[in-house]
């Protein structure tokens, strides 16, 4: 049986760190952006159209409520279906490869017949905004209202897009096989804990 972790993570919560963090723990490949170049290669397209458009517009497919849609072309539609089928396939194969990590992308429920170990990270408010701001790009410089606009956009479009996918909730216990909590926590401090788990969980 194969070790399959994903991790599913509020924006600002250290999720993307803990999964590379936990993968070189566990002496495993982490994949995270790496899908999205993936992607972009094979449609011969800009990585960060592909990142946008896989994550957030595809969202244009579907409605919102009832009797409603988002507006959009034919083709822009087409086109963002089109990616999110071909990063479905990219997370399948990686899984089919072996052990693995896999941040975001919903991947807990697209690999659902591979049993997976689904983690779900989230942290307070305060600490999310000090995380974010301590890893910003030199030309960066959003206020704490800013970054908690940036947090709430992004959080949404990820409930939304589970919401497509899953009749469980984003972020709700149910979901998930674990819920880490990094408020106030460098991530490198809980990562042999969290190693720990994984090889119990199964069974090693």
């Amino acid at each position: 049986m194969s070790k399959i972790i994903t991790i599913s993570r509020e924006f600002g919560s250290g999720g993307r760190e803990l999964g590379k963090r936990l993968a070189e723990a566990l002496n495993i490949p982490c994949y995270d952006y790496q899908i999205i170049e993936m992607v972009a290669e094979k449609q011969g397209l800009d990585k960060d159209y592909v990142e946008n458009a896989s994550e957030r517009d595809i969202r244009a497919f579907y409605p919102t409520t009832i009797g409603v849609r988002f507006s959009a072309s034919t083709y822009f539609i087409n086109q963002s279906v089109e990616l999110f089928t071909e990063q479905t396939k990219v997370i399948r194969e990686l899984a089919e490869k072996g052990d693995c990590i896999i941040v975001g992308r919903c991947a807990d429920v697209l690999l659902s017949g591979k049993n997976p170990l689904n983690i779900f990270v989230y942290a307070d408010k305060a600490s999310k905004i000090k995380r974010c701001q301590a890893r910003a790009k030199g030309d960066e410089n959003l206020s704490e209202k800013e970054i908690e606009k940036k947090m709430k956009e992004i959080d949404k479009s990820r409930a939304d897009l589970r919401k497509m996918l899953s009749d469980t909730k984003w972020g709700d216990k149910e979901g998930y096989h674990l819920l880490v909590n990094t408020s106030g926590k460098e991530i490198k401090s809980i990562v042999p804990g969290l190693a720990a788990y994984v090889n119990a969980y199964f069974n090693e």
